[in-house]
């Protein structure tokens, strides 16, 4: 990109949700917008995770967009190649390439309240955007815990999402540093080539059968002929989830059955009775993400394999140590320690309208109206904000019911004319995250006895939805322009403070109807 350009729209990254939002754009007669994308490809997340085993825990046939079903997944649940390779279909197919900016991260983007617009600047050029959509997701940016002496560690170190092909693992002895998804899935693929596999567990997870086949050639011509029959098959994994939602947001001691299918899971593999107390969770399951595996718990109970019940606290050199003194000479540290969710880079350089960064807005806590607009940055939203996450279903369910948002928005812009901007208010915003935070009282993320990368650091879970796919979905159906100001010219706003709380205490309302009260 050179010299300075303006869009009407600017999206912020090219995985599931910068891409579901430029084929909207699309779909809605926009063309006039980019998508910057910092690598120099598509895929977000599937991108940037190519580690040994990589593979989601979604089904396929609900981890895909509904306007671009794949009747060929290989898979139950599809590999990492498989779904970077669906992401890349579907930029093709929907002719988006022409919007792509590649190597053009986002350094800084300011809101200009004369103008009504946000200048951005970025590695590859500058441009102004009217509406900037921010889809870099939650899982972008590896979190690497500060560990004393681990910047003089002779050895490799890298993070699962930054893995290193060209580190040969073979006879080498390896620390795994969490227990985490990602590492769930790299434990099996590397302990049978490595000398030694030393597992650094804080907290470890319960871990449920992965209930994974190949998808037949039958199955997949049935699905390309008849349409219908994919739709079907998606529609009933839809449903199972939707229904399972109740135990995790409502009544979590219905878990209990869960919890003695995984203990039941853990004792088939596990024949060590200490190894197998140190596996055992001591808290619901589902306050932590729930993991997948068939090939975790046998690999773990190899003669290679170490299982340390403490976390890394210091490196002397090759030997790692552990927080009660375990320790362990390695040539190679990979983290599987997760990402800056609740703390995520890009808000520390999105500047809105008071001239506050919105990571000084969420110091005390990520907030945003349906999940879309934080108050004081207009004609901003973020695909996968704050409280969109989901513990138990498909994620592109989240994100297209955040498109449909989108869309929307940009149509009240287009009703509204002229140079205008909404920004959202305060009130409403306030309004519609009291009820979301008191939903989440007693679901199991909240009181299941854990600390998981759900909640920030005031112990506030801004990560995940205490509902439904269904009811966000309604939630996020349109914009109601009771819950924004207008901006219009010289960034005056339409509406005095009168205005606004009775604005406020409207939307307040409706918000609560929405969000449902004690639902």
């Amino acid at each position: 990109m050179s010299g300075h350009e303006h869009v009407r729209v600017a999206v912020i990254g090219a995985g599931f949700g910068g891409l579901g939002a430029a084929v909207r754009l699309r779909r809605e007669g926009i063309t006039d917008f980019v998508v910057l994308e910092r690598a120099g490809s598509v895929g977000g997340t599937w991108r940037d995770n190519s580690y040994p085993g990589c593979a989601c825990d979604v089904p396929s046939h609900l981890y895909s967009f509904s306007f671009a079903p794949n009747p060929d997944w290989p898979r139950a649940f599809s590999g990492q190649e498989h779904i970077r390779a669906y992401l890349e279909r579907v930029t093709d197919v929907f002719g988006l390439r022409p919007h792509l900016r590649f190597h053009s991260e986002v350094k800084r983007m300011v809101w200009d309240t004369e103008r009504l617009c946000w200048d951005i600047e970025t590695t590859g050029g500058n441009l102004s955007a009217d509406v900037v959509v921010c889809a870099t997701g939650p899982l972008s940016d590896p979190r690497i815990p500060d560990i004393p002496g681990l910047d003089s560690f002779p050895g490799k170190v890298f993070h699962s999402a930054r893995w290193d092909h060209d580190y040969d693992l073979a006879g080498k002895r390896v620390a795994m540093v969490g227990t985490g998804a990602s590492a769930i899935q790299i434990v099996p693929s590397i302990q049978p080539e490595v000398a030694r596999l030393t597992v650094f567990q804080r907290t470890p997870p319960w871990v449920l059968p992965r209930m994974d086949r190949a998808i037949s050639g039958a199955e997949r011509f049935l699905h390309r002929t008849l349409p219908f029959t994919a739709q079907l098959r998606r529609g009933v994994l839809w449903g199972i989830r939707e229904l399972q939602v109740q135990a995790f947001t409502r009544h979590p001691g219905q878990l209990g059955l869960v919890e003695r299918l995984a203990r039941s899971h853990m004792a088939r593999a596990i024949k060590d009775p200490e190894l197998r107390a140190r596996l055992t969770p001591d808290y619901r399951i589902g306050c932590k993400r729930i993991l997948l595996s068939n090939t975790y718990y046998p690999a773990l109970a190899q003669d290679n394999v170490d299982v340390v019940a403490s976390g890394l606290s210091e490196v002397r050199g090759s030997t790692v140590v552990a927080a009660d003194g375990t320790e362990a000479e390695v040539d190679a540290i990979v983290f599987g320690t997760g990402f800056r969710v609740t703390d995520m880079p890009i808000a520390e350089r999105v500047v809105g309208a008071d001239g506050r960064t919105l990571a000084e807005c969420w110091k005390n806590g990520m907030a945003a109206l349906r999940g879309a607009s934080a108050a004081g940055f207009p004609n901003w939203m973020t695909i996968i904000g704050p409280n969109t996450g989901l513990g138990n279903s498909s994620m592109i369910l989240m994100i297209e019911s955040q498109l449909n948002y989108m869309a929307d928005f940009l149509r009240q812009l287009d009703v509204l004319g002229g140079r205008v901007a909404l920004d959202a208010r305060p009130s409403a915003v306030n309004a519609w995250n009291r009820k979301v935070q008191a939903r989440m009282q007693r679901t199991v993320w909240n009181t299941g006895g854990c600390t998981s990368w759900y909640l920030d650091a005031n112990g506030r879970n801004t990560t995940l939805w205490p509902g439904t796919t269904s009811e966000f979905r309604r939630a996020t159906r349109r914009v109601d322009l009771m819950e924004y100001r207008i901006l219009r010219g010289a960034g005056r706003v339409r509406g005095n403070d009168n205005d606004d709380a009775r604005a406020g205490a409207q939307a307040g309302a409706r918000a609560g109807a929405q969000v449902g009260e004690g639902a």
